[in-house]
């Protein structure tokens, strides 16, 4: 039999053993045919309707199951089913997967002055950088909606008319006339309902505050949307902090808004792929999308996000997403295709210290949103929670009213969100909430709470415990905004990490961006912290995840498609990752000098290796002429796709991988050279060092061969190359795990020492 057929027989079997994993309960069930009959949508609707009666008695009955017929950019449909019904569709030839519906959950104006780009004409690294790009580009956010009234909402001066070829809709519900809510602005807001209410029962009865419209009853989208693309407004703050002048990344952009998450930020992978097939066809030049799950991860093929996204890309349309808050443990990475861009979350360099002082003499510095004055009795926390541990299930039911209660995380152990809750029931004046310097970043809290270290804790708690009472005077004052007082940027503590599960040779996440502490619009008419016992009202709030850092990412990638229309995602994305050293420089990627660039072709070998057969390839890939299709019989290393960085997952012998550049610099004839950062215990070579570039030929290749040295022992171990023109500087990292296996002797040179048998034999 040959290696296709096998693989077939794999990928089936794969989609059989996972459906039978399932409920036999009717559930909503994603069918995937490709790029099947996609020219004709109403054909398309007939032939999925055709398909899905092949499981029923009735074609009355398959009608009604159906959820959405995915029509406009791919072929497949979803629809309510048991698991016979779904098993008996995934042995259909012409199926490529079908898979359980899954809900997938959200990742919840300094920022763009910390990475450079100043509006301030007085200002000594003013860059207008915002005001003359981002025209002519339509950015499609995928989130909870939007709050249409707000500041950030409001049509730029001189702004483009929407363009002929643009398809998309304002669609008129629930508080939402796309009359008034729609401008040259918000040129296209949608919502998708089915999956969630098949999933979840009828919206009415489990979220009463909601819209059955594109209107944001969350607050999510909102935020998002205006830090990716928001209006210049000259005014902003959350009642005094972080006030200046508030913008999205590309404020002159247009917005195309498409709701698929409901109540507390759930999202249908049923809703998710209908708005992905309708955002395609309408002409969005990217999409923004901050949610996820975390691992275990499923099969691309097995997910709406990495399905989406693929035929996206094939459009020629950037994909962003947040790389989830599942950090810091390692493998915990989401949203790890290939063909998408993945955002982690960093730090910039703005605090707002808060002034704590014990008995007039002893003073701390914690951070907070505090605004007032606080004179209190500070109180230790067993006095109100059994064993210290603050959280509600260990109240004692003592009133806590005129005290500031001190918890430690460690005690319990308890995070800072339960904290803030218990201490609120037990009607305190403020929390001072003690944690590791790492998870130190100031959030909107429900009563005031401080948060310091555990250094300052522990010297707080010495002082404390001296008192007879158990108990002291505390005073806190009003916190203030500070900038650059404090290292920045800095990876985030709750930031997903990698390497990924699924793909470990592909390096995720790809870029971080600002996702702590980050101010954006936010719904009046929801409270800064989304409860019923916060009373306060504001227009903008802060928010941190990586669900802040995605559109961050998402409008400089808006800049960047309004600067070089002709580049693919590939190519911007290189710009992201070879200019920012890890982190996103808006002003470097303009221009890079060099990209790694791919189309749809390149990414067969990475498909093969993920279970695809030849002709599934064929049915999902828009092919170019000429091009063949044909999967090695083994699996074979992702790390040749031709990605901005080099990830080696498991070397146990010399391999060499190849890399192929493109000069995109206004300078058409250039000469670059190579300088290596070796990752411990690896030798990298470059072939070869130097790279030539004219105006006959803006592309070269160059060979990276890795020998290793040394055992890893399973530690992923650091190196990069640099290419440099004098001018431009292309960052690739290096990222090396030399295997443990005994099959590796070979490779360590004689002369050093042994090797520990009990590792070697591992």
């Amino acid at each position: 039999m040959t290696s296709g057929y096998h693989s077939f027989l794999g990928l089936a079997f794969m989609s059989l053993c996972y459906i039978q994993l399932v409920s036999s309960t009717s559930d909503v069930y994603i069918v995937y045919l490709g790029l099947k009959d996609v020219q004709d949508p109403i054909l398309t609707s007939d032939y999925h309707l055709d398909l899905l009666s092949g499981v029923f008695q009735r074609k009355e009955d398959a009608t009604r199951s159906m959820v959405y017929s995915y029509k406009h950019s791919f072929s497949g449909f979803s629809a309510k089913i048991n698991s016979t019904q779904a098993a008996t569709l995934a042995g259909m030839e012409q199926v490529i997967s079908v898979f359980k519906s899954r809900t997938l959950r959200l990742h919840t104006t300094r920022s763009w002055d910390f990475m450079g780009l100043n509006l301030n004409p007085t200002a000594d690294n003013s860059n207008p950088l915002q005001l003359t790009h981002g025209d002519n580009t339509i950015v499609g956010l995928f989130d909870t909606g939007i709050w249409p009234e707000s500041k950030s909402f409001h049509e730029e001066p001189n702004m483009h008319p929407i363009p002929r070829t643009w398809k998309g809709k304002c669609v008129s519900g629930q508080n939402f006339n796309p009359k008034t809510a729609c401008n040259l602005k918000l040129v296209g807001a949608r919502y998708y309902l089915k999956g969630y209410e098949l999933e979840h029962g009828p919206l009415n009865a489990s979220e009463t505050s909601e819209y059955r419209s594109p209107r944001d009853a969350n607050g999510h989208g909102t935020h998002t949307a205006s830090t990716a693309v928001g209006s210049t407004v000259k005014t902003a703050s959350f009642f005094g902090f972080g006030q200046g002048m508030a913008r999205g990344g590309a404020p002159r952009a247009w917005l195309a808004v498409y709701k698929v998450c409901w109540g507390d930020g759930r999202c249908s992978e049923a809703d998710i792929l209908a708005a992905f097939d309708e955002a395609i066809n309408d002409g969005v030049n990217l999409i923004s999308a901050s949610f996820g799950l975390p691992p275990p991860l499923l099969p691309f093929y097995y997910s709406s996000n990495d399905i989406g996204s693929f035929h996206a890309m094939e459009k020629g349309i950037s994909v962003i997403f947040s790389a989830g808050n599942s950090g810091p443990n390692p493998s915990l990475v989401q949203n790890v295709a290939p063909w998408s861009t993945c955002v982690g979350a960093s730090s910039i360099d703005r605090n707002f210290p808060t002034r704590i002082v014990l008995d007039n003499c002893l003073s701390f510095l914690g951070e907070s949103f505090n605004t007032k004055h606080i004179d209190a009795n500070l109180v230790g926390a067993r006095r109100y929670f059994r064993g210290g541990i603050c959280n509600m299930d260990m109240w004692r039911n003592r009133s806590a009213v005129g005290a500031v209660i001190l918890c430690f995380s460690t005690q319990g152990p308890v995070a800072i969100e339960d904290a803030e809750v218990a201490a609120w029931i037990a009607n305190a004046a403020g929390l001072i909430f003690v944690d590791s310097p790492t998870r130190q970043y100031v959030d909107v809290d429900i009563i005031p709470t401080i948060r310091i270290d555990m250094i300052q804790g522990s010297k707080l708690y010495s002082y404390l415990s001296q008192s007879i009472t158990n108990h002291t005077k505390v005073r806190i004052f009003p916190s203030k905004t500070v900038i650059k007082q404090s290292p920045a940027p800095v990876v985030a503590d709750f930031s997903s990490r990698g390497p990924s599960a699924i793909s470990p040779d592909i390096l995720k996440p790809d870029i971080s961006a600002p996702g702590i502490s980050i101010l954006a619009a936010w719904p009046p008419g929801i409270s800064p912290t989304r409860t019923d016992v916060d009373q306060r009202s504001t227009e903008w709030n802060f928010q941190s995840g990586t669900s802040m850092s995605c559109p961050h990412v998402s409008g400089v990638v808006a800049l960047l498609k309004s600067a070089h229309p002709d580049w693919s995602p590939a190519a911007i994305k290189s710009a992201l990752m070879t200019t920012g050293a890890g982190h996103l420089n808006p002003l470097k990627a303009m221009d890079p000098g060099l990209v790694y660039d791919m189309n749809a072709d390149d990414y067969i070998l990475f498909l093969c290796n993920n279970g695809y057969t030849k002709d599934q390839i064929k049915r999902i890939v828009s092919l170019h002429p000429g091009t063949n299709v044909n999967c090695p019989q083994e699996h074979t290393t992702n790390a040749n796709l031709n990605y901005p960085s080099i990830t080696v997952s498991n070397l146990q012998s010399t391999m060499t991988i190849k890399r192929t550049v493109r000069n995109v610099s206004y300078k058409k004839t250039s000469i670059y050279f190579a300088s290596i950062v070796s990752p411990h215990g690896v030798e990298v070579t470059v072939w070869p060092r130097i790279l030539f570039f004219s105006y006959f030929s803006d592309e070269s290749s160059y060979y990276v061969t890795l020998k290793p040295q040394k055992l890893s022992q399973g530690r992923y171990d650091y190196g990069e190359i640099v290419w440099s023109d004098g001018f431009h500087t292309v960052r690739s990292p290096v990222v090396v795990c030399v295997n443990t296996a005994t099959d590796l002797a070979f490779a360590i040179d004689e002369s050093s020492q042994p090797l520990d048998q009990s590792v070697a034999g591992a």
